[in-house]
């Protein structure tokens, strides 16, 4: 446990910005399984609506500095090529 005044305070931002970023990747998470879960599944239209909202929770989830831009760039373009695929497979 930390002795000084400042890095008891660093500790307690650390935990409260950390639980915060875990609420964050959690819930991106989440919007991401729904979408792939969907793609197993092989509905189309199920597939397209679960990815309209996940877009938008992994780029909040990246402008919150939780995860990298680029990495919320590099999810957003694979789960759409995956639904994409899907409907010119069907």
């Amino acid at each position: 446990m930390a002795n000084h005044k400042s890095a008891i305070k660093r500790d307690r931002q650390s935990k409260v910005r950390r639980m915060r970023n875990r609420m964050n990747k959690s819930r991106m998470k989440s919007a991401v399984r729904l979408v792939e879960e969907a793609i197993v599944r092989g509905t189309m239209e199920e597939a397209r609506e679960a990815l309209q909202k996940a877009i938008p929770v992994i780029q909040k989830t990246a402008a919150k500095g939780t995860i990298h831009r680029k990495t919320a760039s590099r999810k957003v373009s694979r789960l759409t090529r995956k639904v994409n695929r899907m409907a010119s497979a069907a």
